[in-house]
């Protein structure tokens, strides 16, 4: 239940054809350029980033106050600018059924499940979570907090006003519906719904870029 703000990817290996009537399959060992999308990453971030300290929308304590000062945020984000920022793109390793099921189990729960939950009472909230720098039957631990940080970490997996669990972009977007229904003269093409969208992208293989290791505390 620690906080980890993160964002998992899921792109389909291939896309339509332009007449709509086929799907084209990226090259076997390449889908898309790494060092160019680090490139790209590192302008955007930084860009967008310098934006939100022009619009006095980062706050700064302590030792960090003096980076009010824009040049002083400027020399700090310098060495960052040379470095060479990794994107690390991998295929799923068993399978995209794999990854499809490890992050519907994120998308479609809450911060904790009810089975992990032991007890409640004077002493606080008592819960089950997967301690990852063990294995076997050591795994499986049992946490004591008070109420008021239960309450805290729960919170912190509560959406912000403006944020989705959930968003899809390009072939699976809501929008570009009628984009993906096949022409009028193939009505055997798989693209023939939302639904069936889904269903065949899930076949056609995808580049799933997944979190770090979630702290160890984490139920």
């Amino acid at each position: 239940m620690t906080h980890h703000p993160h964002i998992d990817m899921i792109v389909p290996g291939g896309g339509l054809s332009l007449d709509r009537n086929r799907r084209v399959s990226s090259r076997p060992v390449f889908l898309l350029p790494v060092r160019v999308l680090g490139k790209l990453f590192r302008h955007l971030f930084l860009t967008r980033l310098m934006a939100l300290h022009a619009a006095g929308r980062l706050a700064f304590y302590r030792s960090l106050a003096a980076l009010t000062d824009r040049r002083a945020f400027l020399r700090y984000l310098s060495p960052v600018r040379k470095k060479r920022w990794v994107v690390y793109p991998n295929p799923p390793f068993i399978g995209p059924e794999t990854v499809l099921a490890y992050l519907s189990r994120h998308t479609h729960r809450v911060a904790i499940s009810n089975r992990r939950l032991i007890r409640f009472d004077e002493t606080g909230v008592t819960f089950r979570y997967k301690n990852h720098r063990q294995n076997g039957a050591d795994r499986q631990q049992v946490m004591t907090i008070s109420t008021d940080e239960f309450i805290r970490l729960f919170l912190l997996h509560a959406l912000s006003k403006g944020f989705h669990r959930i968003r899809h972009y390009g072939l699976l977007a809501g929008a570009t519906g009628k984009a993906r229904r096949p022409a009028p003269e193939s009505p055997s093409s798989p693209f023939t719904s939302g639904r069936n969208a889904a269903t065949e992208a899930d076949k056609i293989g995808w580049l799933a870029i997944t979190p770090s290791r979630p702290n160890p505390k984490s139920p």
